[in-house]
């Protein structure tokens, strides 16, 4: 319930995943649109919200499937460049679904893969605000997930730097010394 007003943390449980009955479920046909009872059976995939799915699971009437951003193809793909890979197009909040999601797979190799993927695009993500012109800044920007965003605070700080470096106010004199006190006679 800690982050139960966080929007990010809502939007990010609004992801959609794959999910299989356990147990047939009556009155939810809704959660799959072709089909043609109100009712679920035993075995049927279907792709539900991340928020629903965990509810779901903790009462055993799901299993969860590892979700799509976290396959084969994505892990080898940050294996062989994480820099490059487009996590925000796969998963916007990557790397809290994969830490909330690992537990409930039983996948234990999620945790470290998220690790290095982290790790390996964080020193490229500072590397590039640091040294990155302004016109590349949007095309990287693009691949970014939310949790990465601090690439436009790296690199808004790095211009602050040089600009101070370059010959900027070196000691600023503040407002408050510059007023005189008025005596209290």
């Amino acid at each position: 319930m800690a982050n139960y007003y966080d929007i990010d943390d809502i939007i990010m449980e609004d992801e959609l995943i794959w999910v299989v009955f356990q147990k047939a479920a009556n009155g939810v046909g809704l959660l799959d649109p072709g089909a043609e009872s109100n009712t679920v059976e035993q075995g049927a995939k279907v792709e539900l919200p991340f928020w629903l799915a965990q509810e779901l699971h903790l009462r055993q009437v799901v299993t969860i499937n590892v979700p799509q951003c976290f396959n084969q193809k994505t892990r080898k793909e940050i294996q062989a460049d994480a820099a490059c890979v487009d996590l925000k197009n796969r998963c916007s909040y990557f790397y809290e679904l994969g830490c909330k999601t690992a537990p409930l797979v039983g996948d234990r190799t999620i945790g470290s893969f998220l690790l290095y993927a982290f790790k390996s695009r964080y020193k490229d993500v500072l590397s590039k605000a640091h040294t990155a012109a302004f016109t590349v800044a949007p095309k990287f920007l693009s691949i970014l997930t939310k949790e990465e965003t601090m690439y436009e605070s790296a690199q808004s700080s790095m211009a602050t730097f040089k600009k101070w470096r370059m010959g900027g106010p070196r000691l600023q004199r503040a407002a408050v010394l510059g007023k005189k006190r008025k005596s209290t006679d």
